[in-house]
């Protein structure tokens, strides 16, 4: 196997794994800020989000999915993984994938050609300048009171009857451009044992911008290669706390292995998380 690209963008990173890198820009008026407590429609079925909606489909599978495969050339590898589990997916599945730019939920929509998948996400982004966007392609903010997260827990409910996927970046924060596979939270994997849905892994690479991508982005901006890994089953005759952690290490194992860093320098989780 060829060695891995890493692109040489000039970040330094933080040490803790968790430690967030990015502020959130947030809008200076106070209308129409979101309160992120038990009054969020975590699950709307209103006509103005529906509309939306559709508009945000627009705008991601016309604008962005161009944008992704010009400016930073997205190519797709390893669906073949996915055939072959039709039934096992019809019931929704659980996306994972590490957290490296802007646009890393559209590579998996891209990868797994879904229509509907709901992404929990940090939940001050949606009074950002990209709240909209966010909210619009699916993004559901992780509440920040017990009620909100009653209300959070019974609108994801109601999301899996409906077969809908779901998409959790399990190292919690976005680090642009990392290439090593940092530690994973439990948080996806324990959803995906309630829910008795695979967990499938993606892991986005990077390759040096050449020929003809040279024209669509700055020749330091890696372009990006998404892969897609083999679904993981989840055993629900197994205790919660040993499957959530099974499925914790094979997923980080699987995306370190189609990262091609060798040896990562991260282990699957941190002692005592």
């Amino acid at each position: 196997m060829a060695e891995p690209y890493i692109p040489q963008m000039g970040i330094e990173y933080p040490s803790d794994p968790f430690q967030r890198m990015l502020t959130v820009e947030v809008e200076d008026s106070s209308k129409g800020k979101f309160q992120f407590d038990e009054t969020y429609p975590y699950l709307d079925e209103s006509f103005k989000y529906k509309w939306n909606r559709f508009l945000g489909w627009f705008v991601q599978w016309i604008a962005a999915d161009f944008w992704n495969h010009t400016h930073f050339g997205l190519k797709v590898e390893g669906k073949k993984n996915l055939k072959g589990y039709g039934k096992q997916l019809k019931g929704g599945a659980m996306c994972v994938c590490n957290h490296v730019y802007v646009f890393d939920a559209l590579c998996v929509y891209q990868a797994t050609l879904r229509h509907v998948i709901r992404i929990p996400m940090y939940a001050k982004h949606f009074n950002g300048k990209m709240g909209w966007f966010m909210k619009y392609v699916g993004g559901i903010p992780v509440p920040e009171t017990p009620g909100g997260l009653r209300a959070f827990n019974e609108a994801f409910d109601e999301y899996h009857r409906r077969g809908d996927w779901m998409l959790i970046f399990p190292e919690a924060v976005r680090w642009n451009w990392y290439a090593p596979i940092r530690p994973f939270k439990r948080g996806a994997f324990a959803m995906a044992y309630k829910y008795n849905i695979p967990v499938i892994p993606f892991t986005i690479t990077y390759r040096p911008r050449k020929g003809l991508y040279r024209l669509f982005g700055p020749k330091n901006l890696p372009c990006m290669t998404i892969h897609a890994g083999h679904p993981i089953l989840v055993d629900r005759t197994a205790q919660k706390k040993k499957e959530v952690d099974r499925l914790r290490s094979e997923a980080h194992a699987q995306m370190v292995a189609m990262s091609g860093i060798s040896p990562n320098p991260w282990p699957d989780a941190l002692e005592g998380d």
